[in-house]
């Protein structure tokens, strides 16, 4: 277990955990998730090769209990819906965590802005922006790159 000190410190460990996603995402977009109790990490994950887990699921994976009382520190707005995947947003929201720091809104249209909404409706608390700087050059090449054509983020 890591013991941090700020929202900020654990948003850069989730940007660590989307660098160890790359290669093998690609073409999706190297996200990093940590999920965060007493300040204290009690679990991360980074997106998969596609088909396989998300970010956020690879996280939730790690644990066996209810998440009530925990923050999830996510790079990228969490995905909307089920494709090859299930939704991240909804994952979370089963989850029962109590606030999501996002890094950066998904710019992809089949995703942005709905993420953050479905964590909204379900009465959970959703800072945006979190270090959005650092998000971004982290995920240069999916930002520039971003289309329902060339993206699979949520289809995977």
């Amino acid at each position: 277990m890591t013991s941090l000190t700020s929202d900020a410190d654990f948003m850069q460990l989730a940007l660590a955990q989307g660098r160890l996603a790359l290669p093998d995402c690609l073409p999706n977009p190297p996200v990093g998730c940590v999920l965060v109790k007493d300040n204290v990490v009690i679990s991360q994950g980074h997106t998969q090769a596609p088909g396989l887990y998300h970010a956020e699921a690879m996280a939730l994976s790690r644990l066996a209990n209810d998440c009530s009382g925990v923050t999830a520190f996510v790079t990228l707005e969490p995905c909307s819906f089920h494709g090859r995947t299930p939704s991240c947003a909804q994952a979370l929201i089963n989850s029962g965590v109590d606030k999501v720091f996002v890094g950066l809104l998904d710019p992809d249209p089949r995703n942005s802005g709905e993420g953050i909404r479905m964590l909204r409706d379900a009465g959970i608390t959703v800072v945006v922006g979190l270090l959005a700087e650092d998000a971004a050059e982290d995920l240069a090449g999916y930002l520039v790159g971003n289309s329902s054509e060339s993206s699979d983020r949520n289809d995977q």
